[in-house]
C-alpha cells in the first residue's frame, strides 16, 4: 500500500508542479470556502427568484462588479491541498465535494473504519434537477464516480477511472436526504474494482455503479 501511495503521489506532484498549482494554508481555505458557500446560495436564489425585472437588473450589475473585483488577481489553475494518507488528493476545486467549487454538489464522503469502504449523507437542491423533482442522471453519475474513486484510495489502490458502468434502478429525488456508499471488491496489480450506490430516503438504491480504477505508472 505504501508503494502505491508514494507512486501515485509522485505522479500527481509532478503534474501540479508543472502546472504551478499550489497548496493553500487552512486559514485561506476557510475564507475561500465561505465565499464558495455564498455563491452556492446565490445560484439557488437565481434559480428560484421571482423578483421584479428592475431588481434582477440591479443585482446583475452588482454581481458584475464583484466578479471584476475577484478577477483582478487570479491564478491560471485552481489550487489543491496535500495528498492524504490513502494516496488521494484533497482536491479543493473538485466538481463533487470541492470546498472551493461553487457548482459542486454538497457531498462529503467519509472513509469507514479500516478502509472498509466509504459513505456520505447529502441533500441535493433543485439546482441539480433533471426531470421535475428528480436529480439529473449525470449528476448521480458524477457523485458515484467520485465516491468509488475515494473507495479505491481507501483500499490502498488509488487510481484513475478506467471503466464505469451505471444501472439506474429508480428515479433519484432531490431536496430529500440521500446516501452514497461504495467499497472495493477486489484488486489485482494496479487495478481495483469498486461497487457503489446511491440510496433514496426509503432505503432503496436508486443508482448502482461498478468501476475499475488503475494506478498510474511513474
Amino acid at each position: 500500500m505504501v508503494e502505491r501511495v508514494s507512486g501515485t503521489g509522485a505522479m500527481i506532484s509532478r503534474v501540479y508542479v508543472a502546472r504551478e498549482r499550489h497548496a493553500l494554508k487552512s486559514a485561506r481555505i476557510d475564507v475561500l470556502a465561505d465565499l464558495a458557500a455564498r455563491v452556492r446560495e446565490l445560484t439557488e436564489a437565481v434559480l428560484h427568484t421571482d423578483a421584479p425585472d428592475d431588481e434582477i437588473a440591479a443585482a446583475t450589475a452588482e454581481i458584475a462588479v464583484l466578479t471584476e473585483r475577484l478577477s483582478a488577481v487570479r491564478r491560471e489553475y485552481p489550487p489543491v491541498a496535500q495528498l492524504d494518507e490513502h494516496g488521494g488528493v484533497r482536491q479543493l476545486a473538485s466538481p463533487v465535494g470541492g470546498e472551493l467549487n461553487p457548482i459542486s454538489p454538497p457531498v462529503h464522503v467519509e472513509i469507514l473504519p479500516d478502509g472498509a469502504g466509504v459513505r456520505g449523507e447529502f441533500t441535493l437542491s433543485a439546482v441539480y434537477e433533471g426531470p421535475p423533482t428528480l436529480v439529473h442522471g449525470g449528476v448521480s453519475a458524477l457523485i458515484l464516480d467520485q465516491a468509488l474513486g475515494v473507495a479505491a484510495s481507501a483500499n490502498g489502490t488509488p487510481g484513475m477511472t478506467a471503466t464505469f458502468d451505471l444501472r439506474y434502478r429508480r428515479p433519484t429525488p432531490h431536496s430529500v436526504p440521500l446516501v452514497v456508499e461504495a467499497a472495493a471488491t477486489r484488486a489485482e496489480g494496479r487495478k481495483c474494482w469498486v461497487d457503489g450506490r446511491i440510496i433514496g430516503p426509503d432505503g432503496k438504491p436508486t443508482v448502482e455503479a461498478t468501476a475499475m480504477f488503475i494506478t498510474p505508472r511513474l
